[in-house]
């Protein structure tokens, strides 16, 4: 008689609709996970391939930056000095700074260098010296788009008599372009590690790591486990309580 009740014992609908639910929410994030996981690995592969082949010795259309991400790239011109922008709220290791972005005249184009990472003074009335000379040099680095943030806070007025450098939390090309009046393309070029007038230039992409996602997709899964294990459990817990008493 108890095996019989227990054997016609059926969870309440809405247990088995939130092992559902929950159980189905946690299994989606997991993969997704996953995907950007393999998604992320692509990208720093495509960051190590940047390196093989010779550089592009071109200046490329504002449009096909995503084709050529991290593609190396060698450019002769003349450094602006007097337009420089020093990009706000960069992190190295820990400490707050700036990220030195240099216009570089080549021939009729006008290119954003990034010249690399510079620790800020915590007084913040006291700007860096990041002196260059306009000479006409070769600048090699790796294309990059602009950093960018996932809240705009909209513009920043253009100010006719800002002092330069001028510092900037992470403006768009056409900002940039209205503040120093040159049009600059809407990438940047992070210079090589080894040349010469940069900073601290630990380039590698501004991205969570593969590792990372598979360790959230571990959490994912294990939640779901746990989801099933807990309806189990609670499931022949209540028919045990079902049975009659003999």
């Amino acid at each position: 008689m108890g095996n019989a009740t227990a054997k016609h014992y059926r969870p309440p609908f809405w247990g088995t609709l939130a092992l559902v639910v929950f159980g189905g929410v946690c299994i989606t994030a997991g993969f997704w996970q996953l995907d950007r996981a393999a998604g992320k690995r692509a990208l720093f592969a495509a960051f190590e391939q940047g390196l093989d082949g010779e550089p592009l010795q071109a200046v490329i259309a504002d449009e096909e930056i995503e084709q050529y991400l991290y593609r190396r790239i060698s450019l002769q011109g003349r450094y602006v000095p007097d337009r420089q922008v020093l990009l706000d709220s960069m992190m190295h290791e820990g400490r707050p700074g700036y990220h030195v972005l240099t216009p570089l005249q080549t021939g009729t184009a006008i290119i954003l260098v990034n010249r690399g990472w510079l620790r800020a003074n915590p007084d913040r009335t006291v700007m860096p010296d990041v002196a260059v000379t306009d000479r006409m040099r070769t600048v090699t680095g790796r294309l990059y788009r602009l950093p960018r943030t996932g809240l705009s806070l909209g513009e920043t007025p253009t100010n006719a008599q800002t002092a330069w450098p001028l510092r900037l939390l992470f403006p768009t090309a056409a900002e940039i372009a209205g503040h120093t009046g040159l049009a600059v393309h809407d990438y940047e070029v992070l210079l090589d590690p080894a040349a010469e007038d940069g900073y601290t230039r630990a380039w590698r992409p501004a991205l969570m790591s593969p590792e990372k996602h598979l360790a959230y997709a571990l959490q994912w899964f294990v939640m779901a486990a746990t989801i099933v294990i807990i309806y189990v459990a609670l499931t022949i817990r209540a028919a045990r309580r079902k049975l009659p008493d003999d």
